[in-house]
């Protein structure tokens, strides 16, 4: 018997039936029970994938939360039954895959990408730096070419600037 919403409810029953998430075939040990809520909370639902078997209502999720009480009442260990899921799933089972060749993405991905992005930024901001620097400067030989331009302009004001001082 589980708990649902309403009350207690009974594997029988027609409210057991129609909701696949209920747990149905809970352990009568409690240990044992307690492991193997343990252990689906470790295990992703292959269905869902950002929820664990626990938290799924997948039917796949169910499934996978029975065969794990099933194998713990065997007297398999936690380890045991990790292995055969992972044996079956592979390392995506898992929400903390080991660290190994195949799953190395994983771990050093995001890494990488802020490490890259932040390297990325710098470079654009030094050379954003620098083209500003190179544009504020101004050679003898542009501030005279740029005199003569204003000073030859239609109706150019002949009046002295600042920057005529200089």
């Amino acid at each position: 018997m589980s708990v649902g919403l309403a009350g207690p409810v009974r594997a029988d029953t027609p409210a057991a039936v129609a909701d696949p998430g209920l747990a149905t075939a809970l352990a009568a040990d409690p240990k044992l029970e307690a492991d193997a809520m343990e252990l689906s909370h470790k295990l992703r639902c292959l269905v869902c994938q950002n929820q664990s078997i626990a938290e799924s209502n997948a039917p796949l999720a169910v499934d996978l939360r029975d065969q794990v009480r099933e194998q713990l009442a065997a007297g398999k260990s936690k380890e045991d039954v990790v292995d055969y899921l992972v044996e079956r799933y592979g390392d995506f089972v898992l929400y903390e895959p080991p660290f190994k060749a195949a799953t190395a993405l994983l771990w050093l991905g995001p890494a990488a990408l802020l490490f890259g992005g932040a390297a990325w930024l710098a470079f654009r901001l030094r050379r954003r730096r620098d083209e500003v620097a190179a544009q504020k400067t101004l050679s003898a030989a542009d501030r005279t070419r740029a005199r003569a331009l204003l000073e030859s302009a239609p109706g150019a004001a002949h009046s002295e600037s600042p920057e005529s001082r200089s």
